[in-house]
């Protein structure tokens, strides 16, 4: 993950334009967060933008509309005007595996967006509760032969979801999907009894990893186990293939060159 200096700086850089440098920004940026607060993206929008509106002169505001796998927030941003003052948060999901998902869509990622700074990658984490009888991968994989159990992700369609669905495909897993509004709200049944797994994004789950309050049977990316960790790394097995989930900011394609190099790191 970049250092936060180095995100700001980027992010700045990448909504700027080489003309009018010093009359942007006249008014507050909207960064629009597909999913619902108390997730990686909304944190990360919330602090980034907090340091963007200090260094700025302006307020960014993060407005949170979920729903659809991010594809509302994705056409509310696509068909906003190109001038630089309505951001959009992505991840792989918005950029990759909606075109795949969905016949249909209302924008175009190709075309309709623009990069103005990478955020960041994070691994994904199967975890369960302490007190959950499978110590390992393996052990999971052997108790659900007899009791397939189920699991939680952020949403349908999510990194979180698909990446665990491969892994499925691949190890033999059985398992049932229970999606949930955010990765917040499936930490929180998880901890009530609700559902005993969930895939969770790095960001989101080691406050809990840190607390003892859920452990990790698995990393589901190309990231190392903390030393003396029982976790699996399912991608060194090659089992799994690698999975992470990853953060960007964007805006609509075609915008007038109206925001200047202006750095706000």
């Amino acid at each position: 993950m970049l250092a936060r200096r180095g995100v700001l700086a980027a992010l700045a850089a990448g909504a700027a334009g080489p003309a009018l440098a010093q009359a942007w920004p006249e008014r507050p940026i909207r960064w629009i967060v597909g999913y619902p607060p108390g997730g990686a993206s909304d944190v990360f929008a919330r602090v980034i933008g907090g340091h963007m509106a200090t260094r700025l002169g302006q307020p960014v505001v993060v407005e949170n509309r979920p729903g659809g796998g991010a594809v509302l927030a994705s056409e509310t941003v696509a068909r906003a005007a190109a001038d630089g003052y309505t951001w959009l948060h992505v991840d792989n999901g918005i950029l990759v595996y909606n075109p795949a998902l969905y016949a249909k869509l209302p924008y175009d990622p190709d075309k309709d967006f623009q990069g103005v700074g990478f955020i960041g990658r994070f691994p994904l984490f199967l975890v369960v509760r302490p007190d959950n009888p499978a110590q390992s991968f393996a052990d999971l994989l052997q108790r659900a032969k007899t009791q397939a159990p189920n699991y939680g992700s952020p949403a349908v369609g999510s990194p979180h979801h698909l990446a665990m669905e491969m892994v499925k495909r691949r190890t033999g897993l059985a398992a049932t999907h229970v999606p949930y509004r955010g990765g917040p709200a499936a930490m929180q049944d998880l901890l009530a009894g609700n559902v005993e797994l969930v895939v969770i994004d790095s960001a989101s789950g080691l406050p809990f990893l840190r607390d003892g309050r859920v452990r990790a049977l698995c990393v589901l990316s190309e990231a190392r186990s903390a030393p003396g960790s029982q976790r699996t790394d399912l991608a060194r097995t090659r089992l799994a293939g690698r999975h992470c989930l990853w953060l960007a900011g964007h805006q609509p394609a075609r915008r007038r060159a109206a925001c200047g190099d202006r750095p706000c790191a």
